[in-house]
């Protein structure tokens, strides 16, 4: 767990970052640092993705998040995948009094079809283990609230892996979740960009945008024409080295 020095003084906005199912907190340093730089003091948790219930997790990282929101300042959340679902669910029960905005970055809100293939599996099951179980588009998070709070919803419309991004998930997707299960009813701003899903939080433009969100409560309009849902083709050869070369990570 990294929590970030107090920046200028105790008021100064603090961001929770919550990393996605089988990652590490090591997986959203480059988006900790440029908000960090934005002037956000930070909490950077790890928890046990892979051992737990959401619900359950959401109250493993209740002691922390409540001493870090002891602060005098507004708290805001960001998001990874599988870290949006969490972070709904801890609001749901522990609210922090001094609540801001969320960035969910390519969280499966609808489910993932890459989990409803996989979950009959005893391999799948027994390395994501019970929240891997609530990935899928079946088991959704339907008893969480509605949310009642500034969300920012960025979702990707490229991917690496072909498998799943050809002929798995409904198009555009991000190899992981598609743009459509990443939409969350009651979302007060969305854009697609141009990653995957484990390059959501090392994204330029998806990084800029958090920060934008997290200090106005909108994405910026300069980047209009990533709000499409459409994605244009690209080269599936390209694709397929990709894959050969890089981590597959569920959402």
């Amino acid at each position: 767990m990294h929590e970030a020095p107090r920046i200028g003084d105790a008021r100064c906005p603090g961001v929770v970052l919550l990393h996605g199912i089988a990652r590490t907190s090591a997986s959203l340093k480059t988006l900790e640092r440029a908000l960090q730089a934005a002037g956000f003091a930070t909490l950077n948790i790890d928890y046990a993705s892979r051992t737990k219930p959401i619900a359950a997790l959401a109250d493993d990282i209740h002691p922390d998040i409540a001493r870090f929101a002891e602060r005098d300042a507004p708290l805001h959340f960001v998001a990874h995948s599988m870290g949006g679902l969490i972070t709904r669910a801890y609001i749901a029960k522990h609210r922090p009094d001094r609540l801001g905005g969320v960035v969910m970055l390519g969280t499966p809100n609808g489910g993932s079809e890459v989990a409803d293939l996989l979950s009959g599996s005893r391999l799948y099951r027994a390395f994501y283990g019970p929240a891997g179980l609530e990935l899928t588009t079946a088991n959704r998070a339907d008893a969480l609230p509605a949310v009642d709070y500034p969300v920012g919803v960025i979702a990707g419309n490229r991917f690496i892996d072909p498998v799943a991004g050809l002929f798995v998930l409904p198009k555009p997707n991000d190899g992981r979740v598609s743009v459509e299960s990443a939409m969350l009813d009651g979302m007060s701003d969305h854009i697609v960009v141009k990653a995957s899903h484990t390059g959501l939080p090392r994204h330029a433009i998806a990084i800029t945008q958090t920060i934008a969100f997290l200090r106005e409560g909108r994405f910026r309009a300069c980047t209009h024409k990533s709000r499409r849902l459409g994605s244009s083709a690209f080269d599936v050869m390209s694709a397929m080295l990709l894959t050969a070369t890089s981590k597959r990570a569920l959402p």
